[in-house]
C-alpha cells in the first residue's frame, strides 16, 4: 500500500469540494474567528461520532463528506491563524487554494515522517478510534483558544490541526477500501 499516493488522492478529493465551495460562496469563511472554525471542526466530527454510535441517521449524508469537511475546515483554521480573521471575504480564490496547497503539503510531509516513526499504526487502528483521536484534539485545541493560544509544554493550535487532517485523511483512506 502506498500511503502517499492515498493520501495525495485523497487531499485531491478534499481539495476539489474546497474550491467548488469557494467557487460557489468566495471565501466568506475568512469573518470566522480561528474559535469559530475549530467549533465547527467538532461539530463534525461530534455527528460522525454520533453516527458510528447509534448507526441510524436522519439527514442522508455519511460521514465521508463529514472527513472531508474537517480537512477543509482545518485547513481553513491555518490559514485564518496565519492571517488572522477578516472583516470581509477578503481572500479570492486563487489566493486561497494556494494557500490550502500550501498547508495539506505541509500536513502531508508530517505525516511521512510520523508515519514512518509509527509504522503505519492507523491502518491497524479502527475508525472509531481515529475519530476519538480527533475529537480530542479538538478538546486540546479548545483548551488552548480559551487560553489564549498559550502553552506550558503542548504543541500549539497549528500542530493539532495538522494532526487533524492527517487522521481524517487515514479516516478517508480506510472508508474507501
Amino acid at each position: 500500500m502506498d500511503t502517499e499516493k492515498q493520501f495525495e488522492q485523497q487531499i485531491e478529493r478534499c481539495r476539489e469540494v474546497f474550491l467548488k465551495k469557494a467557487s460557489d460562496y468566495g471565501t466568506s469563511w475568512r469573518i470566522m474567528r480561528p474559535s469559530s472554525v475549530t467549533d465547527q471542526v467538532f461539530i463534525k466530527a461530534n455527528r460522525i461520532r454520533s453516527l458510528e454510535t447509534c448507526g441510524e441517521r436522519m439527514i442522508d449524508e455519511g460521514v465521508e463528506p463529514e472527513f472531508v469537511g474537517i480537512v477543509n475546515y482545518a485547513v481553513m483554521g491555518l490559514i485564518q491563524l496565519e492571517k488572522g480573521f477578516a472583516d470581509t471575504a477578503d481572500l479570492d480564490v486563487d489566493e486561497a487554494e494556494s494557500l490550502y496547497d500550501k498547508y495539506v503539503l505541509l500536513a502531508k510531509e508530517l505525516m511521512m515522517k510520523k508515519n514512518h516513526d509509527y509504522g503505519e499504526a492507523w491502518r491497524m487502528m479502527r475508525v472509531t478510534s481515529i475519530t476519538d483521536l480527533i475529537l480530542m484534539k479538538l478538546y486540546r485545541i479548545k483548551q488552548i483558544e480559551d487560553h489564549d493560544g498559550r502553552t506550558t509544554v503542548s504543541e500549539g493550535i497549528d500542530a493539532g490541526y495538522f494532526d487533524i487532517i492527517n487522521y481524517a485523511v487515514f479516516n478517508l483512506i480506510k472508508l474507501t477500501k
